[in-house]
């Protein structure tokens, strides 16, 4: 069986938002000033994939336990699927198959029917779908 999933956003969590916006626009992101204290940015890309920065507090309003990583990647991968049914789909055909569910389904407050799991190397992969 095939999920029906593609890559949507690329996801980054930062310890300083402003310090790590003024890097992105160095390299030519048009992000605008304002976005500096914001807890989530979102800048969709050519193509339409979308590259976001969240705060580490707001990882951790959803992940209280989180903690950022020493030497790792803070990067996460972000698929959307077509429902918040092949949401749960996904979530249980890939810990069926022995990855690790880093976080089961929920229904997010931002919108979306949410779950994490971790690829063989640990990274991130985030499973959305729209509520509504």
């Amino acid at each position: 069986m095939s999920i029906d999933a593609r890559l949507d956003v690329i996801g980054l969590v930062v310890a300083d938002m402003a310090a790590s916006l003024a890097f992105y626009r160095r390299l030519g992101l048009d992000l605008p000033a304002d976005a500096d204290s914001a807890p989530h940015v979102e800048l969709e890309l050519p193509g339409g994939l979308r590259l976001t920065w969240d705060t580490e507090a707001t990882i951790r309003s959803f992940a209280p336990d989180w903690v950022a990583p020493k030497g790792a990647s803070r990067t996460s991968l972000a698929f959307r699927l077509p429902d918040p049914g092949a949401v749960d789909a996904a979530h249980a055909e890939l810990t069926g198959a022995g990855y690790h569910g880093e976080h089961p389904p929920w229904d997010a407050f931002w919108g979306q029917r949410y779950a994490v799991v971790l690829d063989p190397d640990g990274v991130s992969v985030d499973l959305f779908a729209a509520l509504s």
